[in-house]
This record gives C-alpha cells, sequence and structure tokens, in this order.
C-alpha cells in the first residue's frame, strides 16, 4: 500500500524524518547544522525523528522523546563503514513508513542515504538531500577519481531522484551544479537555521579570561576557534602571525578546537620554529557559555579557511560582535562581507595584514562588529528560514503528488 504523502496540509504539522550517519559534535559542523535545524523545526511544530547510527550528543530531551523530536538509535553495518544492514534498513523504513511525510538525508556521500534512497522510491515517499559544501570545488580536489567514481555509480542517480537537492549558499550551489548539472530544476538555496539564542545575553570577556592565562597579558588576542583540521588553514594563520611578530607587533593567538593529535603536534612545532612557541596556544575543545566568552575576549577571529560551506564559527564570532577575517573558501563569504567581514587571500601576507588592520584601529573595528551582529539576527531570523525549511517540504510534497499516478499494487 502506497503511503499517502498528500495528507499533509497547511493546517496540519509536517512530520519529517532526518538521517545522519554520526550525531558527533567534534565531527564538525554538519551535525551542529542538524541539531539546529530539528530544534527550530520541531519548536515551529514539525514533528522531527532522527535517524543515526551514533547519538552521542542528541540533546537529551530528543532521548526522551520531548520537545517534537525523538530519536531512533540505528544498528551499523559489519560489513563496510557507513553502511547499514538490511534489516536496520527494513526496521527504520517501517518507521518511515509510520511518522514521515517526508524524509531529509544530509550529505551527499553516506552509503546509509543511498540505501534510504532506494528504499523511499519503492515505498513512494519523497526525499530531500543537503549537500553541505561536499560538491565545492575543493572538496571535489580531494580523492577526485574516488568522488568521481561514486557520482558516476550511483550518487547522480541518488541526487537527481531527489524532490530538492539542498544548498545553503548561492556559491555552494554554482560549485556544485558543475558536478550534478542534471539539479538544476531540484537546487534550492535555504541558510542553515542557527539558534541564535544563547547570543542573544552574552557572558562578556570574563570567564574566558579568567580560565586563559594568554588573555591576561595585555596583548592583543587572535582567535582560530574550529576543528583543527588542514582544510581550515591554520598553517596559513601561524605564517601571517609569524610575520606579524617579526614586524614588531605582539599578540597572542589562540588555536581553539579539536583536532588529530599527530597534526596538532605538526603546528605546535611550526609556531616554534616561527618563534611563537610562547604565544600560541591550543586549548582543545571549548564549548558553551565559554566559548561565546572566548569570542568576546578575542580581539579579532580569524578563518584562513580553504573551504567551508556555511562556516557555523563565523557566524558565531559575528553574533559575539567580534570582528571577523576569512577567506572566499567559505560559501557564505558573499553574505559575511556585507555584515563587515574582512574578506581576504588565502595568503599569509592578505591575512597579516587584514589582522593588523584591526588591530591597528580596535575601535572601528568593534563598531563594524557591532553592525555585524545586527546583520547576522536579520539574516538568520529563525522563524523566517524555518519557515523556509516548511516551505521546501511541502513543495517537496506536491511535487511528489503531482509526479505520483500509478499506485503501488
Amino acid at each position: 500500500m502506497m503511503q499517502d504523502s498528500t495528507t499533509a496540509t497547511p493546517d496540519r504539522a509536517l512530520r519529517c524524518v532526518h538521517y545522519l550517519h554520526e550525531f558527533v559534535l567534534e565531527h564538525g559542523g554538519v551535525v551542529q547544522a542538524v541539531r539546529d535545524l530539528c530544534t527550530g523545526l520541531a519548536g515551529s511544530g514539525t514533528e522531527i525523528v532522527l535517524l543515526t547510527c551514533d547519538a552521542s550528543d542528541v540533546p537529551d530531551a530528543w532521548q526522551r522523546g520531548a520537545n517534537g523530536a525523538r530519536i531512533v538509535e540505528l544498528d551499523r553495518s559489519s560489513f563496510y563503514r557507513g553502511m547499514l544492514g538490511r534489516h536496520t534498513v527494513r526496521d527504520a523504513a517501517r518507521t518511515i513508513l509510520a511518522h514521515a511525510d517526508v524524509v531529509h538525508l544530509h550529505t551527499p556521500w553516506a552509503l546509509g542515504n543511498l540505501q534510504f534512497a532506494a528504499s523511499l522510491r519503492r515505498q513512494h515517499v519523497p526525499y530531500i538531500v543537503s549537500i553541505h559544501g561536499m560538491l565545492d570545488s575543493w572538496s571535489m580536489a580531494q580523492k577526485p577519481l574516488k568522488k568521481r567514481a561514486f557520482l558516476s555509480l550511483a550518487g547522480r542517480r541518488f541526487l537527481y531522484d531527489a524532490a530538492h537537492v539542498h544548498f545553503t549558499a548561492e556559491e555552494e550551489c554554482r560549485q556544485a551544479l558543475a558536478w550534478i548539472p542534471g539539479a538544476r530544476r531540484r537546487a534550492v538555496v535555504v541558510p542553515l537555521t542557527i539558534d541564535l539564542s544563547p547570543f542573544d545575553q552574552l557572558p562578556g570577556p570574563g570567564a574566558a579570561q579568567q580560565r586563559f592565562e594568554a588573555l591576561r597579558s595585555g596583548e592583543p588576542t587572535v582567535l582560530f576557534l574550529s576543528r583543527i583540521h588542514p582544510k581550515k588553514g591554520v598553517e596559513l594563520l601561524l605564517d601571517a602571525v609569524a610575520q606579524m611578530y617579526a614586524a614588531g607587533v605582539r599578540f597572542q593567538l589562540v588555536v581553539a578546537g579539536p583536532g588529530d593529535a599527530t597534526y596538532v603536534s605538526d603546528l605546535q612545532q611550526q609556531a616554534a620554529r616561527g618563534g611563537l612557541g610562547d604565544r600560541v596556544h591550543f586549548p582543545g575543545m571549548v564549548r558553551g557559555a565559554e566559548k561565546l566568552s572566548l569570542y568576546q575576549a578575542a580581539d579579532v577571529f580569524v578563518l584562513p579557511t580553504h573551504q567551508e560551506n556555511f562556516g557555523l564559527v563565523l557566524v558565531e564570532a559575528m553574533a559575539c560582535e567580534t570582528p571577523v577575517v576569512t577567506t572566499r573558501g567559505t560559501d557564505i563569504w558573499r553574505e559575511l562581507q556585507t555584515g563587515g567581514a574582512a574578506i581576504v587571500d588565502r595568503t599569509a601576507p592578505s591575512i597579516a595584514a587584514a589582522i593588523r588592520e584591526v588591530l591597528d584601529d580596535r575601535d572601528a573595528a568593534r563598531e563594524r562588529a557591532r553592525q555585524g551582529r545586527a546583520f547576522v539576527y536579520q539574516w538568520l531570523d529563525r522563524h523566517r528560514v524555518v519557515e523556509q525549511y516548511d516551505q521546501l517540504y511541502r513543495s517537496a510534497l506536491q511535487q511528489h503528488a503531482a509526479t505520483r499516478s500509478v499506485p503501488d499494487p
């Protein structure tokens, strides 16, 4: 019997199932994006079920089935990482049939998404795929043969059969369509749903200054806060601040975030070679109010990234009224520039010049940062963005209903 996906009406809450293979915040911005999206949708009345194989960082309220969102933890396949067992897919399909008008799948490479897509086609349930920057030009240049083969063998079919392919920025959409031109008519741009409520009442810099001795030195603070990964451009930042130090500029650099121990050690050695051993600090993961306090304690936030989809930390820094320096490696660089962020070339001299400009006139930089906070709150107004997702899901249902003709026997 075919599910009647047309039953969702403007006066009835949508039922949406999300699938993300692992819900572990240290894995990067996709997890945070999905958490904020599901929280925002549930808060607006959408019934949310999250399917995942690792619920490590799922909010406690979801575990209890509260606030309109609940969690279903799936078994992993023992055959290959990222795959789901046949029985797992079958059982999850029952959950989908019981709880979904539409299914939202995240990232183009997860093998579990392919398995779900095949099942959803048989069940006549429409699905949406969020790309999360993974078809950006830089991303496609990493392991290119493997990714092109995946698209040719199964990936394009998976994306072309989606009701919509979702991007969070026009720049992301432009780059991705070079690889999936057949998805052009299905492409939709909607920004991430970011929960800005923690930023409404900022904690002030005191908590960070109390914890981190470097912030009490009286010297300007340069902050990097993100997953410490080669694509984030930390080496470029270290080169830039080494040039500044050689020119007589004194500062403290905080490189906060989780990262591979070997890679972090390499960065520490690079800092030491540049004579910065006592000026560069790696405190690890910083969370919650302490993270916001660290943003506020910094004189400038720098993310010299090679590739970033939405760059949540950039939005967070702007929401904390911290001057921002970043590159065109983030898909939202045009929006950030409108909000007053400094967008520079991915070279050490360009990064160093932008940092020095902020430090040389901190009053002007702070004024731009105050305007940037106002811009973020307007651009990413949660109610307006959640409404766009509601419209996206209802559009998927309408298109699915229009193209469906013969019911299952």
